[in-house]
């Protein structure tokens, strides 16, 4: 029988159901629960191999104590006068790096990390290989003062440029000028030259000519085009002729949700375009030594394009696409390798093996057989593909260089850029056995991530932690003028670098608010905020398509590669 509480307690329940069902508190707080849920990320990703759980063979024994077991200790306790703090023994010897990194060359399957085949990443690699040794033979380039700006030119080739608005008002024969071999040798007093090197400003046959107006008297209107037989621009220009007139309207970029992937699970620290005109694939390398591929022109509904690959143990500091061969690929990482992908061959070949950390990579125009990479802090070395064997090796810096970046007019001038603070110029042609002698040095505050020339080669932009934009322009580069810019960021976040668009109007460079910022090296500041609620991090690392005019893809620290194209 219940008692007088007990009744009293059942009327206030049954009370305090009906208030509650009359405020309809509990559908309320259904619906906030399910608009406080993060939505699920839709867009694509790569699918990484499932491992199958194996098996144990042997059972599984629970260890139980003495204690537990109602049993005597087998020992009498601690000895007399143990201490709690023993002298400190030397600390281990670190773990050898060589048995965590496989030196030897690493075939695809092995290092394919992808859930599908690979099969459609060989096939797009080799068709495109293969089709660009065909269309680079033979072109034609319509160069004309009506043509609209930055419209991108024919190429099958790397050594084909990014012709950005080049005007010629006068009707010229045509310019079939070969670009000299660019093979390094070395001098009888140990300097390093280049072979048929002309005494005239040397523009390379990739040069990006941007925006640029060559002036000639007695212009003839009835002539609007320049016919080429072969496909390698390299008339020579005096800087002093060379003007720049309006750049690329920035306003034309757009961001679609189609054009956003994950294409490697870690932080990316170097985000690269197949320098092939009328083609959308991005290699990006990532913190945990991964090298992934994202096919944008992907059609098939099985496959997204996205292809994933291992071949490192360590972050990846440069990824280089070999010059007139897109089925090679060359990347090094602070493991100390470099490797070389062969997709002919379905090999990540060994190129070099060092026990110091690669920290930069990069190839001289027009000189695919050597290499010219960081290693250690501060070392240059010069290595050369054939003969498997390092050329030269010079201490630039105090600590170690983060970019290596040539000339696209003048190949044997170098951009270095260090954390010691400086960025520098060098000129291979004067660079001995001993230590060389700078042509420029540009001091920062603080460490000094990245030095990139334009793309006409007449100004070069430091990128800085201090907080600054150094932009370098003259005929000697002697004119040097600072823009702020907030480059501070978080062990989370790869460093901000600033890169050049496709002419020298504007550098792009990453900001904290998850945007980018155009900067105009004209008017020393920053003239417009790419931003879009789609990108959702911070696209630390960018760069530009260098052929295909208004296509831009920014990398951030999860992975996400966001690309930017125009309307």
């Amino acid at each position: 029988m219940a008692t007088e509480y007990e009744r009293k307690r059942l009327e206030n329940i049954r009370r305090n159901d009906e208030m509650m069902v009359a405020l309809n508190v509990r559908a309320k707080a259904s619906l906030l629960s399910a608009a406080t849920k993060r939505p699920r990320d839709e867009s694509k990703s790569f699918q990484k191999k499932k491992k199958k759980p194996t098996k144990s063979e042997t059972p599984i024994v629970i260890r139980k104590s003495l204690r537990t077991r109602g049993l005597n200790p087998d020992s009498g306790g601690l000895p007399d006068g143990f201490s709690d703090y023993p002298n400190r023994m030397a600390p281990p010897p670190p773990p050898d790096k060589s048995s965590s990194r496989l030196l030897a060359p690493l075939p695809f399957d092995a290092a394919y990390g992808g859930d599908d085949s690979h099969k459609n990443f060989v096939e797009t690699i080799l068709g495109i290989a293969r089709k660009s040794m065909v269309n680079g033979e033979i072109g034609t380039v319509k160069v004309s003062k009506d043509d609209p700006p930055l419209v991108p030119r024919h190429c099958g080739t790397r050594s084909s440029s990014r012709l950005s608005n080049a005007s010629v008002k006068k009707e010229e024969p045509v310019f079939a000028i070969k670009s000299c071999g660019g093979k390094l040798v070395k001098g009888e007093t140990g300097s390093v030259k280049d072979e048929n090197e002309s005494p005239m400003v040397n523009t390379r046959s990739s040069a990006r000519l941007s925006n640029v107006v060559a002036k000639k008297e007695e212009p003839d209107s009835s002539i609007d085009y320049v016919k080429k037989e072969v496909f390698e621009v390299g008339f020579p220009v005096k800087p002093e002729e060379i003007e720049f007139g309006g750049g690329f309207d920035t306003g034309s970029l757009s961001l679609e949700p189609h054009n956003v992937a994950r294409v490697v699970p870690g932080r990316i620290l170097v985000v690269k375009f197949l320098p092939c005109e009328n083609v959308k694939l991005i290699a990006a390398g990532d913190k945990l030594g991964h090298v992934g591929f994202w096919n944008l022109d992907c059609q098939d509904e099985e496959d997204d394009g996205i292809y994933l690959f291992h071949p490192h143990s360590a972050p990846v500091s440069s990824l280089v696409f070999q010059q007139n061969s897109f089925s090679k690929v060359i990347s090094s990482s602070y493991d100390g390798l470099i490797r070389l992908m062969d997709v002919e061959k379905l090999v990540f070949d060994l190129v070099h093996t060092s026990d110091d950390a690669i920290f930069s990579l990069s190839q001289r125009p027009n000189d695919e057989q050597s290499l010219y990479f960081c290693e250690g802090y501060g070392m240059l070395n010069i290595w050369d593909l054939r003969a498997g064997k390092s050329l030269f090796q010079w201490d630039l810096h105090d600590h170690r260089i983060n970019s290596i970046d040539f000339n696209p007019q003048n190949p044997h001038v170098m951009a270095t850029s260090s954390t010691d603070g400086t960025a520098c110029l060098w000129d291979l042609r004067s660079m001995g056995a001993k230590k060389p002698k700078t042509l420029t040095t540009v001091n920062h505050a603080r460490a000094v991530h990245s030095a990139y020339f334009s793309p006409s080669g007449l100004s070069l932009a430091t990128t800085s932690v201090d907080n600054h934009l150094g932009i370098l322009s003259g005929a000697n580069f002697e004119d040097t003028s600072m823009i702020y810019h907030d480059n501070i960021t978080n062990r989370w976040i790869s460093t901000f670098r600033g890169v050049w668009g496709w002419d020298d109007s504007y550098v792009f460079v990453a900001n904290r608010s998850k945007g980018i910022d155009v900067i105009s090296p004209k008017l020393k500041r920053t003239v417009k905020e790419l931003q879009n609620p789609l990108m959702r991090a911070i696209p630390c690392r960018i760069h530009c398509h260098p052929l295909n005019v208004g296509m831009l893809a920014g990398a951030t620290a999860g992975g996400q590669v966001y690309v930017w194209t125009t309307k």
